[in-house]
């Protein structure tokens, strides 16, 4: 799994030869589960899924589902529950409807939240990828 130091972030420039875009103006209907990074300009109905890597959420992106990566970033629309296991960055246009679950966050002024917090301290990151893999399977839209 990718590690993350405190403080330290992960860009999609990182991930250079292992990057997914969605252009603004896709759509992607179902679920997305790689490793690497994605970066979402248009739009995705359904769960997004990584077990390494990065989920970049830019301004003109919409996701309607569960994202599961280590490192997550929003600046755009999500409605679903976010789990990153590492880092979560919130900019300045995003806007979640759903919980977020995160181990390091970031938010920055003018970012929206309509759900809960759920802190994931030292050793409980590891736990949750354990319980969420075992015990919730994604639906399909």
């Amino acid at each position: 799994m990718l590690k993350l130091d405190r403080g330290k972030k992960t860009t999609i420039g990182q991930h250079a030869g292992k990057t997914t875009v969605i252009a603004g103006e896709a759509e992607l209907r179902g679920n997305l589960r790689f490793s690497g990074a994605v970066q979402v300009d248009g739009r995705v109905i359904g769960n997004i899924d990584a077990d390494e890597g990065l989920v970049s959420v830019t301004q003109e992106g919409y996701v309607e589902g569960i994202i599961k990566a280590p490192s997550v970033v929003i600046n755009g629309v999500i409605v679903g529950d976010v789990h990153a296991f590492e880092h979560l960055q919130l900019d300045a246009e995003a806007r979640v409807d759903g919980d977020l679950y995160y181990r390091f966050m970031e938010m920055v002024s003018g970012a929206q939240i309509n759900g809960q917090l759920h802190y994931l301290g030292d050793g409980r990151a590891e736990a949750a990828v354990g319980e969420l893999a075992g015990g919730r399977e994604f639906k399909s839209s």
